[in-house]
């Protein structure tokens, strides 16, 4: 009488078996952690960092036209940063066009209006830390308006593109919110003439030195 086959019951006890489930328990817990993790990780530090800055401008007032100078003065920034990856951003610096006195040797002779927006590329040391250095190098873009001077009789270029470096510190607060601490020199010059004559180049070569507010998201 010929024999049935009984199947043999599996068993935890069979080493190729167990270590086989164990290794797909470990690949689903690696799973599983790494997809509850990555969207923990983004929602705590989001790729946006919006900063509301008071900023010093303080010119260098350099150039062939002796004693030309523009006052120095409190102005509003804001900017707007955006983290392709934990080290490398973009910033873009914003502001309204900023008023300015002009003097020649301290004598008022008129007035401008300049825009100055900033875009520059940054790189951030410890991403991670509560105390997040930074330094940048970037395009400044100014454009001039307004521009009231001896009467009339004087006129600037109204563009200027020059380079703008610096570096700064955003300091971890609260969840999303951070303290900085930013300081630029941006080149910035124009042709002035006077009756439609070249009277040389100025240049304002401002330091920009500002501390505000940033909220990342």
């Amino acid at each position: 009488m010929r024999k049935t086959a009984v199947p043999r019951p599996f068993s935890l006890s069979q080493p190729s078996q167990l270590s086989q489930l164990c290794r797909l328990a470990a690949l689903a817990l690696t799973a599983s952690a790494a997809l509850t993790i990555a969207p923990m990780a983004q929602a705590a530090d989001g790729p946006w960092l919006v900063r509301a800055r008071a900023v010093h401008l303080d010119p260098a007032n350099r150039g062939d036209v002796e004693g030309l100078a523009i006052n120095s003065k409190w102005l509003p920034e804001v900017d707007v940063t955006y983290f392709f990856t934990p080290h490398i951003a973009a910033e873009l610096v914003l502001t309204y066009p900023q008023r300015q006195d002009v003097t020649l040797n301290g004598a008022d002779v008129g007035t401008l209006k300049h825009l100055p927006p900033v875009l520059s590329v940054q790189y951030h040391f410890v991403p991670d830390g509560q105390f997040r250095p930074y330094a940048g190098i970037g395009l400044n873009h100014t454009r001039f308006s307004s521009v009231h001077i001896a009467d009339g009789a004087g006129q600037i270029d109204k563009r200027s593109f020059g380079l703008a470096y610096g570096f700064g510190m955003d300091v971890q607060l609260n969840g999303p919110w951070y303290l900085n601490l930013d300081v630029k020199k941006v080149h910035i010059k124009t042709d002035v003439t006077l009756g439609g004559q070249k009277m040389g180049t100025f240049k304002v070569d401002p330091v920009l030195v500002g501390l505000g507010i940033g909220y990342r998201f």
